[in-house]
């Protein structure tokens, strides 16, 4: 019913080796207009990330005058700590961001958006469960689910959600979607079930909102 890593992810991913000059990390990055790149060791393990943000920081923490002693915000000095290692790098073992932040493709894509929102990272590289690159997983790869078509939706809450997870007799719900928004009405036993079906089908992937229309024939929701 829900999308996975793996179904959503980008497999062909640009990548650099940890000696990769600073040069061909910021050519790499403009010229595939990407925002970071997950670092490998020879073995294909990913070590760490580069993103534009790294690559910036030689110019934030660049003396303006001689003297200057610039003192960066403290989100800054954070993220990038310690901040002059990454201002003086000239290959991707200084600038890479490392432990990096990685996902398995068998993942959901919730747990991905929710690690990405935790984490503050906009790119998360899809690993094997021996740490092996895979795929990359972007923010835009997860807005996209958005753009799962209203037949497909509809097909989704009536196979998986009415049918196979829920398990009852609901030929009597009618189910419509327009623009992401999902209709449920018609008529259930009892209103535990019709809260439960507009509680499954708020969890589909794709979905923008759902409209509450259900009737039930017995209430056994405590007051």
């Amino acid at each position: 019913m829900n999308l996975t890593v793996e179904d959503v992810m980008t497999r062909e991913v640009v990548s650099v080796g940890a000696a990769t000059p600073f040069k061909e990390i910021a050519e790499a990055l403009a010229g595939r207009g990407i925002g970071a790149v997950p670092v490998l060791d020879d073995d294909r393990h990913v070590i760490g990330v580069v993103s534009e943000s790294d690559l910036l920081c030689k110019e934030e923490f660049r003396e303006q005058f001689p003297g200057e002693h610039y003192r960066p915000p403290l989100l800054s000095r954070v993220r990038h700590r310690p901040g002059s290692r990454k201002a003086t790098a000239v290959a991707a073992a200084d600038l890479m961001t490392s432990p990096p932040v990685t996902i398995t493709a068998e993942r959901s894509a919730v747990t991905a958006a929710r690690l990405m929102n935790a984490r503050d990272v906009r790119r998360i590289p899809v690993v094997d469960h021996n740490g092996r690159l895979v795929g990359i997983l972007s923010r835009g790869d997860l807005v996209r689910m958005f753009l799962r078509g209203d037949e497909e939706i509809a097909a989704v809450v009536r196979d998986d959600v009415l049918h196979r997870a829920l398990w009852m007799d609901t030929g009597s719900v009618r189910v419509s979607v327009r623009q992401g928004v999902v209709t449920l009405s018609g008529r259930m036993d009892r209103r535990s079930e019709a809260a439960h079906a507009v509680r499954r089908t708020r969890g589909v992937n794709g979905v923008v909102g759902v409209v509450d229309e259900l009737c039930w024939r017995l209430d056994d929701v405590p007051a």
